[in-house]
């Protein structure tokens, strides 16, 4: 395992899965321009790494974050913030390139606006019960632009997204849960180790299968059921022919877990 801090976010190789923490603890871990910056490089280091299999961004302190800084933010998002060079962009909604491959979120304590919509472009999310989220754009004379109005109905229907889009009130844990927003909620001292043990075993399967699975989904929601539907046989051909897939094939005889290297 090794550590190393940058800027407003840590990083921490944990096996083949990498902890992305944000830490900006004196503002509640408020996104200022250094924070986005260093997020989305953390998760282009993530994408370029080979032996990270899963990413999982949790916050230090006690709370994920509380939004964006405007103050500090307002300038430059007036004039259209870009990704850096090298960085991803989760949201997929500032230009830049989207993961490959899978990103979880554990979130605590407050989780606002920017916050709610990295989960809502994240694959797997956990909170603690006592978390407490706002899309609360609409209350400051704008509205959510990292993609909360092109998700949340999408996961919640139209009418369960509006009550909170629409009036920016708070909600908790469990109407998040019922949202469907978060698939687990537990107490805050069991979230980190809690998303720590899903995100190695997602590392743990095939790298390939789960690239591919991501892959198609996305298909799905981008292009169209059709669209994915045709290119189910050519990926299938293509994965059924790799070392993985001949390595889950002995697995299963042998009944043992698959030791999978992504190829």
């Amino acid at each position: 395992m090794s550590a190393t801090s940058v800027g407003r976010v840590s990083r921490e190789k944990h096996g083949h899965i990498m902890l992305i923490g944000l830490d900006r603890t004196a503002k509640r871990n408020a996104f200022d321009l250094d924070m986005l910056d260093d997020l989305v490089r953390a998760l282009g280091e993530y994408e370029r790494d080979d032996n990270m299999r899963c990413a999982l961004v949790f916050a230090h302190g006690e709370h994920f974050t509380a939004g964006l800084d405007l103050g500090n933010v307002g300038d430059t998002f007036r004039q259209g913030w870009r990704v850096p060079s090298g960085a991803i962009d989760p949201w997929g909604t500032f230009g830049g390139p989207r993961l490959t491959k899978p990103l979880m979120v554990a979130a605590q304590g407050y989780c606002f606006t920017i916050g709610i919509e990295l989960m809502l472009a994240a694959d797997i999310n956990l909170c603690a019960s006592n978390t407490r989220f706002a899309q609360m754009e609409v209350q400051r004379g704008v509205f959510p632009f990292a993609g909360a109005t092109l998700r949340l109905h999408q996961i919640a229907g139209w009418g369960n997204a509006m009550r909170w889009l629409l009036t920016g009130d708070e909600f908790d844990a469990h109407e998040a849960y019922r949202l469907g927003l978060v698939q687990e909620v537990m107490a805050s001292e069991d979230l980190l180790p809690r998303a720590i043990w899903m995100a190695e075993r997602v590392a743990a399967q095939a790298p390939l299968g789960v690239r591919a699975v991501l892959a198609s989904a996305r298909q799905t929601l981008d292009e169209g059921e059709m669209a994915a539907a045709d290119s189910l046989p050519a990926t299938a051909q293509r994965l059924l022919g790799t070392e993985d897939a001949a390595e889950g094939l002995r697995a299963m005889l042998e009944r043992r877990d698959g030791h999978f290297k992504g190829r």
